[in-house]
Parts: structure tokens; C-alpha cells; sequence
């Protein structure tokens, strides 16, 4: 099915001058298997000329075979009128004998290079390349002649120079390319200016038509711009080799759905149904051109939209050669290469007016959905999805619908989070502990021993009040159930995402898209020389043999783990920076440092491992290429979903080490004051306070996940906007009737290279914060909420006046992003589980209140003397030597022959030993895991079974279109 929105306020389009030509890339055999012909013919004698390499030219004394398009779909029968010639009847060079080139007539290149003679062997020279080709002839010397045409004189301009055609005012503008010519005197600009021949004539020969701006029309006098357009013989026979679905039927099945009250009511968070109405759905089959007349064609010139138009002349120029060499090819190695500055589909007039939307209607797609969806104004509602994907492709529809979803999910998990936040506050004063820890009578008077050694002396057990108080905000009795929520709320943020998930893949006809349409990286092709018949077609394809994929995957795997290990020791460098900062502080001469000692280290901690969470990433980022390349993935799916799997696994490393440190072994292994067996580097390690560690963790995630928000967002917003005005700067100064579409887009910033990649890795790292550690910090589902709401907006402010427009790519899903945010949620279960055993006092609490113990004197179901009974006593005479502090402080703690820390321990035959409470708490807190983990995955499992993964409407669709698909399939026989 398809919600297809065709392209608005076009003129209509004249037919191409170009005569229609085969299809002549290289790469064939990465299209769908189901097309093609038999086993590939020998290997002719001579080489082919640029842009017949897929034709089987016979040689001299050789009968022209049958067969005359090897590795060339054939989706008609013998016979069919409508069938493509032979190349021998399309190109005049193309005979019996040895093949020549296609020759053009001899003009004066406008790129200051003199032509070759006629009849040589170069392509159409750089300045006249791009001219609209008229219909073919001959010399008198039966030599093939271009027929160049001067759109100028007779073609139709917008006012504004916003016209989407050219000059002919006819014919849609598909793709534009620009380039700058430079100094011709040096080799390496005539290298760039020969590749740029070879490529654009090899287009052509594809039967693509282009037209050329000069250099002079541009407003820095040195770019051209090439235009190019898809005549309906293109467009027709690359939607058969791609597969491409398009409308056979108008949807019957949705009236029959019954609507539910939420339906019918109205909803303050819609978009404007009056400028964005609903669409027509469609069901749809693969279009096929012996099936033409099957299809709904009401208009040949709007029945392919503008993102399908972008899609097949860029597949068109991903295999176009532009060198003798097999492996030089397609328009990415152009533009990395510098033959080409940029390659882009265009907008579609601008996205902003002076006139009302609701007054005079939008101008075109783009200012419509810069005003419903990229304006601030619009933070609140819906995304106009179908609208964004048909601009966009559906590969960025997808990622905006799961980004809408996301923030949507987070709405409850922001509330449930902020009342367990606002209850933490309301009874932080009614806390025993706390009031325990604040009281100058009771426990606050106890003497601490000294954090570190010989600098740090003895402190009040009172000094800790405001971090206690600060650690019940987080650390309560509704944390174990938001924790538990969470889990919960993870399950059902992807049992509902998979339902979603599978309406838009039929919605949006994708769902058999990486099995039926998407086709074999060029790359892939270009590099692997061994073939293998496939089981499923017959046909030999490029393979990658066993020894070799094992010895890449090795090498990968290699690499992998030393990047891991530098990850874990720039976490340790941070470690040890912790342990030695504590002690300066605390050596402080000044009581406000000292008295913060704690909260300082994490504080700057955090941010010292910010900083280099976003230093290394840069690194990362490099290596990842590197090794994805390295492993030569079949198709782009298995490229990027490589490509995250490294990603990931380096910023889950980098970003979540040191939240695991703080959560599970901080103060772990600190050991018995004044004992060094425990020490690292000669430095005694960290201890949690009194109060628990779980506020050093949350102060630790809300520094790293609020510091990154901050940044990423500032970036997106800033440095586009400022790279645009740099390069705009002078067309500024220009009359707008001169500043052409093109060349506006041209000074807009261009889509990363990685696409949505880091846009997906944003929102999942975040995804980890939410959910791993939510139980040391329930305002994080919060702050992503609020993070989310602007990155939306943000993202498609980028897209709409940022950007330029990208060509308009196909996914079938989020693709493995999924399979990592299940993992994330698995983990998160036994995460958030140990949290609130190990590091949270809740355990321990809970115990102390429901347990008799004779040593500390207690009502039972209170806290009361619950901190006397956490502390355990260590005898100053035991201090080993060069550990015992500098100054003991006589004056305020006179003699000291006993200190209290933070354990379950005892003095016992001339040894601090564990108390049997210790092990009694220890054996609660692994059952408790346990408890936790099986019933959160319990309910999983039942909620996995319960809701199905595709609804019912969505089953019924899929079955009606298949039946219809059959119903034409027989009926055409």
C-alpha cells in the first residue's frame, strides 16, 4: 500500500528529445535476481567503450548473437514491439565490426579547453557536456553527431529564479551536479575535467538528458551547474529494475475498519488537516512496463514523485564509470575525488514567504512543512509523517516517526519519574537516617575516620548531612518501583514500537525491501573478483570466500578489542583521577573545599570524562570506517548495520564505563582505614559516603547525559547556520532573480556522509541513560523528554533550511538499531536491579526494619539507629605506619581511640572480619536480584505473547493486496 502525494505546483513536463537507451551500467547483477538472462557471454576480444561495457559487441567474423544485452533485464517476450533494440540500431557506433566510440561535433568548449577533431574518441567537451541532446544524426561521413541546443534563447524563467525545470520550462529537474573547473594548466584539473567527460557522457548514454549552467551565471563565476532530468523511458525501466511499487488499486479495505472515539474527536496536538489532507491510500504491486496499463497513470509526469525521480537518476550515477578502469566509478569517488563539489536533488522553492499559510495556502512541500512541522511554533504537534517521507524517502521518514514515537513513550515515564522525584522531596525531612546525619546530639557527633592518608584528618559524621539529604531525593521508597516501571515501561516500548513499525513497512511499501529491492553495493561488486552460482537464481554473483571473510573478521575483531582496551584505560585514567583529586581536596587548607571534597571530584570527574567521551569519539569514528570497509559488506543494510555495531559497542564503552564503576565498584574494595593492602598506585581508594554512593552516580549521569544534550544541540543548531551564512555570503549581495534554486541549495550544508547515523546514536545512548541507571536518577526520562521535543524540531529545521536535499533513500526499518535497544533493555533489567540491591540502601533498610538485632536497640518497622548499625568501628592503634593523619585535631576531637566507616565489619581475633549481618544482607541482596529479574521478564514474556506484532488491520491489508497482485499477475496472461 502506499499514501503517494504527488508533486505540487509543477508544470507539466514535455517529452525527452533523448532517444531511448538500455540500460548500460556495469553493475547489473546487483539488481533483484528475478530479472536478467542466462550465464554471461565470453569476454569480447576488445575492450568495450565507455558506456557499452554491459553490451555483448560481437567481434569481426562473429554472428551477432541473439542475446544482444547480456547481463541486461529483459522483462519482455520475443517479439514485443515495445521490446529495446539492439545497441547496433541505437548507436550508429555500434556495428559488426570492431566498436568505436560515440563521437560528438567539433565545437568551442566553454571551459577554455580546446576539443578534440571529430570523429576522436573523447566525449563531448567539459563546457558543452551538459547540453540538451537532440535527436541523432549523421555526417556525411556516417559518423554519429550531438545535436546542441541553446536552452537560453528559447526557454521559459522563473521571476525569482526559483523555476524546478529547464530552460525549456518543460522538463523536471531530477539532479543537479556542480563543479569548478579551476586552473586547466595543471594535470591534476585536467584529470578531474576528463573523469567529469567520461561520467557525464556515460549518463547520457544511460538516456538521462542534462543541461548546463556557465560558470559566468553563477554568483561566484567559477561553479557550474549540470542539470539533469529522467525522461519516462528512464524512469519506466529503472522502477521495473528496482522493483519500485506503485498504485494498482485505491484502498477498499480501510472503509470497513471501524473507528474508535479517539477517531473522531478532535485532537489539539494534530497538525492542520486543511493543509495537509489526509491521503489516498493505494494498494500497490512492482511495477512492471508489460503491465503498464494496470498501473493508475492519470499523469505520466507526476506518476513517478520527486523522490522516486532523485532515487533512480542517482542509483543511475552510483554506476556510471568515469575511467577505463573497472573500478572507477560512481558519483561518490567523484565527489571525494573533487571532480564534482556537490551532487543533490533540489528543494522545492523556498521554505519560508511573507504570506500567510492559512491565508494564501503554502507555496510548495517545503514551505508547507516548514510551517507545520520545522517552525517552533509547531513543537507540540504531530509530525505530517507521509508528507516528510514523501519529500524526504522513507529512510528519514522512519527515523522521525521512530523519534516522535520515542518522545511520545516518554511522556509517562517523564511523570512517573517526576513524582517519585516531588515524594523524595516531601518526606526528605521526615527521613530517620537523614535527621540521624543532621543531628549534632546523635549520630552526627560520631567521628569519622579519615578518608585518605597522613592529609586527611578526623571529620563529624555530621559534615555529610546535605549529601544524605540530597541521596533520599533519588534514593527512596518509590525507587524500587520506578526502577521496576522502567523495565516495564522499556517491554512496552518495544512491543508497541514493533507494531508501529510493521504498519509503516506496509504502509509504506517496505517491508520486503532489503529481500526484493535493495541491490549489491557497487563497491562490493568492483572488489570481489570470485564468483559463486546463487542456489535461489541460478546466476553467478560476486562472493566473498570463506578464508577470506573469517581472516577480515579476525582482523576486525582484533582491532575491536585494543580500542576497547584504550577506551577502559582512558576510564581508569579518569579512576585514578578521582582517587588523587579526593586527597588535594581534602589536604585543602580551605574549609569550603574541604567540606565538598566529595561532591568537587565527581563534579569535575564527570566533566574531565566528558571531554574525552567526545575527544575519542572522533577517533572511533575513523576506525569504524576503516574496519567496516575492511569486512566488504554485501549490501548498504549490511554496511550500516556493521558500521553501528562498532559505533556502538566503542560509545557504549566510552559512555556508560564509568557509570558502571561508580554504581557497582566504587568503595567496594576500599578496604579498613590505615590498612594498605587495598591501595592503587600508593593511593588508598575511593569510599561511598555514609549516605550511600547512589548521588555520586546520579551527579556522574546527569553531568554526562545533560552535558551531552547541551552540546549536540548547540552544534546542530550553530554550525549549520553559520557554515551557510560563510558560504551564502556573497550571493546575499546578488539580485534574487539571479540567485537560481540551484545555486541556493548548492550554499546550503549537505547531509552527512553516515546519514542519520549519529542522529540514531544520540537517541539511543540516551535510550541507555533512561533505562540502565533510571533507579540513581528518575528525573533522566525528564530531561530526555524535554531534550526530545527540541532535538524533533531541531532536526527538521536542518532538514528543511539547513540541508540540502538528500536523495530520497529506502529502508525497510530502523534496522539494527532495533536489535541493540533490545539488548539495552535486556541489560537494563539486571542493571537497574543491582542498583537498588548493591548500591541504594534499600536492602539494607528494609532489613534493619523487619529483623530483631539485639546489638542496635530499635522499634521494629522504624529506622531508628539505623546509621549507627551501617558503620563499624576501627581502633586508631592500628593504623599502619605513614597512614595515620597528619594532625589529629585535638582541639576538637581530643584524644581519638576509635573512628567509625562505612562497612559491616568487627574486630574479632586481632582482625577486622565481616559481620554476620554482612553475609545475611549479601544473601538478600542476590535474592532480591534474582526476584526482580524474573518477574520484570516474566511479565515481558507474557506481554510479548499477548500483543501480536502486526495488528490486524494491518494482516487484513497485506492479505487484500496480494490477492490483487495475483488477480493483475493472471489477467495480464
Amino acid at each position: 500500500m502506499s499514501n503517494r502525494v504527488g508533486p505540487k505546483n509543477l508544470q507539466d513536463l514535455g517529452p525527452g528529445s533523448n532517444v531511448s537507451r538500455p540500460f548500460l551500467g556495469r553493475m547489473n547483477p546487483g539488481y533483484p535476481p528475478s530479472y536478467g538472462g542466462g550465464p554471461p557471454p565470453p569476454v569480447p576480444a576488445q575492450p568495450a567503450p565507455v558506456g557499452f561495457e554491459m553490451h555483448m559487441v560481437p567481434q569481426s567474423g562473429q554472428a551477432e548473437p541473439t542475446a544482444s544485452y547480456p547481463l541486461l533485464p529483459q522483462p519482455y517476450p520475443q517479439g514485443d514491439p515495445a521490446a529495446a533494440p539492439p545497441a547496433s540500431q541505437l548507436y550508429p557506433s555500434v556495428n559488426n565490426g570492431s566498436p568505436t566510440p560515440v563521437e560528438t561535433t567539433s565545437v568551442v568548449s566553454t571551459s577554455g579547453v580546446h576539443p578534440e577533431e571529430k570523429k576522436s574518441a573523447s566525449p563531448a567537451p567539459i563546457g558543452f557536456e551538459g547540453q540538451v541532446r537532440g535527436d541523432d544524426k549523421k555526417d556525411d561521413d556516417g559518423v554519429s553527431v550531438v545535436k546542441i541546443e541553446d536552452g537560453k534563447k528559447n526557454g521559459k524563467e522563473d521571476e525569482k529564479g526559483e523555476t524546478l525545470f529547464f530552460n525549456d520550462g518543460k522538463r523536471q529537474i531530477d539532479y543537479v551536479l556542480a563543479y569548478v573547473d579551476g586552473d586547466l594548466s595543471t594535470e591534476k584539473n585536467q584529470n578531474k575535467q576528463k573523469k567529469r567527460e567520461v561520467f557525464l557522457q556515460n549518463l547520457l548514454e544511460e538516456g538521462l538528458e542534462a543541461e548546463t549552467e556557465d560558470k559566468v551565471s553563477s554568483q561566484d563565476g567559477n561553479t557550474y551547474f549540470i542539470k539533469l532530468h529522467a525522461p519516462w523511458e528512464v524512469l519506466t525501466r529503472h522502477a521495473e529494475l528496482l522493483r519500485m511499487k506503485m498504485p494498482i488499486k485505491e484502498n477498499d479495505v480501510l472503509e470497513d475498519m471501524p473507528l474508535n472515539c479517539l477517531t473522531k474527536c478532535m485532537n489539539p496536538f494534530m497538525y492542520n488537516e486543511e493543509n495537509i489532507p489526509e491521503d489516498t491510500n493505494y494498494f500497490t504491486a512492482a511495477f512492471d512496463r508489460a503491465r503498464e496499463r494496470q498501473f493508475i497513470i492519470t499523469d505520466k509526469d507526476t506518476f513517478f514523485t520527486h523522490g522516486q525521480r532523485s532515487r533512480i537518476v542517482h542509483e543511475i550515477m552510483t554506476r556510471a564509470r568515469y575511467d577505463n578502469e573497472d573500478v572507477r566509478f560512481g558519483i561518490k569517488r567523484m565527489l571525494r575525488n573533487g571532480s564534482y563539489t556537490a551532487a543533490f536533488p533540489l528543494h522545492e522553492g523556498k521554505y519560508s514567504s511573507e504570506k500567510s499559510v492559512l491565508v494564501h495556502g503554502a507555496q510548495n512541500e517545503r514551505h508547507l512543512l516548514y510551517h507545520e512541522w520545522a517552525s517552533a511554533r509547531a513543537w507540540y504537534r504531530y509530525q505530517p509523517l507521509d508528507l516528510i517521507r514523501n519529500y524526504f524517502g522513507e529512510k528519514v521518514g522512519i527515523y522521525f516517526t521512530w523519534l516522535g514515537f520515542y518522545t511520545a513513550m516518554l511522556i509517562p515515564a517523564s511523570i512517573v519519574g517526576l513524582l517519585v522525584f516531588i515524594y523524595g522531596c516531601a518526606n526528605v525531612l521526615s527521613d530517620t537516617p537523614s535527621q540521624d546525619i543532621c543531628n549534632p546530639a546523635g549520630a552526627g557527633n560520631f567521628t569519622m575516620c579519615p578518608l585518605c592518608d597522613v592529609r586527611c584528618s578526623y571529620w563529624k559524621l555530621e559534615s555529610s548531612c546535605l549529601y544524605s539529604q540530597l541521596t533520599y531525593l533519588f534514593d527512596n521508597e518509590a525507587t524500587v518501583f520506578f526502577a521496576a516501571f522502567m523495565a516495564l515501561w522499556a517491554t512496552m516500548f518495544l512491543e508497541i514500537w514493533k507494531r508501529k513499525q510493521a504498519e509503516i513497512e506496509y504502509d509504506w511499501d517496505v517491508a520486503h525491501f532489503e529481500d526484493e529491492e535493495e541491490t549489491v553495493r557497487p563497491e562490493f561488486e568492483a572488489s570481489v573478483r570470485s564468483k559463486k552460482k546463487n542456489p535461489v537464481t541460478q546466476k553467478d554473483e560476486p562472493f566473498l570466500k570463506l578464508y577470506d571473510k573469517c581472516l577480515r573478521y579476525c582482523t576486525t575483531a582484533s582491532v575491536l578489542l585494543f580500542m576497547m582496551a584504550i577506551v577502559l584505560m582512558a576510564v581508569f585514567g579518569v579512576i585514578v583521577y578521582r582517587i588523587v583529586i579526593v586527597s588535594v581536596f581534602y589536604a585543602s587548607g580551605d574549609d569550603l573545599i574541604k567540606s565538598n571534597a566529595k561532591i568537587a571530584t565527581t563534579a569535575t570527574a564527570a566533566l574531565l570524562n566528558l571531554i574525552v567521551i567526545m575527544l575519542l569519539n572522533q577517533v572511533y569514528m575513523r576506525v569504524a570506517l576503516f574496519l567496516t570497509n575492511i569486512e566488504k559488506p554485501r549490501t548498504q543494510t549490511e554496511w550500516e548495520d556493521s558500521f553501528t555495531f562498532k559505533m556502538f559497542l566503542f560509545q557504549c564503552v566510552n559512555f556508560y564505563a564509568t557509570l558502571f564503576y561508580i554504581a557497582f565498584f566504587k568503595g567496594r574494595f576500599a578496604g579498613i582505614p590505615g590498612q594498605t593492602d587495598s591501595y592503587l598506585f600508593g593511593f588508598r581508594q575511593e569510599q561511598c559516603d555514609p549516605a550511600g554512593c547512589l548521588i555520586e552516580l546520579c551527579i556522574q549521569l546527569a553531568i554526562v547525559m545533560v552535558g551531552k544534550q547541551i552540546y549536540n544541540n548547540a552544534k546542530e543548531l550553530l554550525l549549520p547556520v553559520l557554515c551557510n551564512w560563510w558560504r551564502a555570503r556573497k550571493a546575499k549581495k546578488a539580485q534574487d532573480d539571479l540567485y537560481t534554486r540551484w545555486e541556493q541549495d548548492y550554499d546550503l550544508g549537505s547531509m552527512p556522509d553516515l546519514g542519520l547515523f549519529d542522529e540514531y546514536l544520540e537517541m539511543v545512548i540516551q535510550y541507555g541513560f533512561v533505562t540502565l541507571f533510571v533507579a540513581a536518577f528518575p528525573l533522566a526520562p525528564l530531561f530526555a523528554l524535554i531534550n526530545n521535543i527540541i532535538e524533533i524540531r531541531l532536526d527538521a529545521y536542518k532538514f528543511i533550511s539547513q540541508w540540502r536535499r538528500p536523495m530520497a533513500e529506502r529502508a525497510q526499518d530502523i534496522g539494527v538499531w532495533w536489535g541493540i535497544l533490545q539488548a539495552v533493555t535486556n541489560v537494563a533489567v539486571l542493571t537497574n536491579g543491582f542498583i537498588i540491591a548493591f548500591t541504594s540502601d534499600f536492602v539494607p533498610k528494609q532489613v534493619y526494619k523487619y529483623t530483631d538485632d539485639s546489638t542496635y536497640v530499635h522499634e521494629e518497622g522504624t529506622l531508628e539507629n539505623y546509621i549507627n548499625s551501617s558503620l563499624s568501628v576501627f581502633y586508631t592503634k592500628d593504623f599502619e605506619q605513614d597512614t595515620a593523619p597528619a594532625n589529629n585535631k585535638s582541639d576538637i576531637f581530643g584524644s581519638v581511640t576509635e573512628c567509625k566507616y562505612r562497612d559491616y565489619r568487627e574486630y574479632k581475633d586481632g582482625a577486622y572480619k565481616p559481620t554476620l549481618h554482612y553475609w545475611y544482607i549479601l544473601a538478600i541482596r542476590l535474592a532480591f536480584v534474582i526476584v526482580f529479574e524474573h518477574a520484570v521478564f516474566l511479565f515481558v514474556n507474557v506481554i510479548t505473547f499477548v500483543i501480536p506484532d502486526t495488528p490486524y488491520e494491518v494482516k487484513v491489508q497485506i492479505l487484500r493486496e496480494n490477492y490483487l497482485a495475483k488477480e493483475a499477475l493472471f489477467s495480464s496472461k
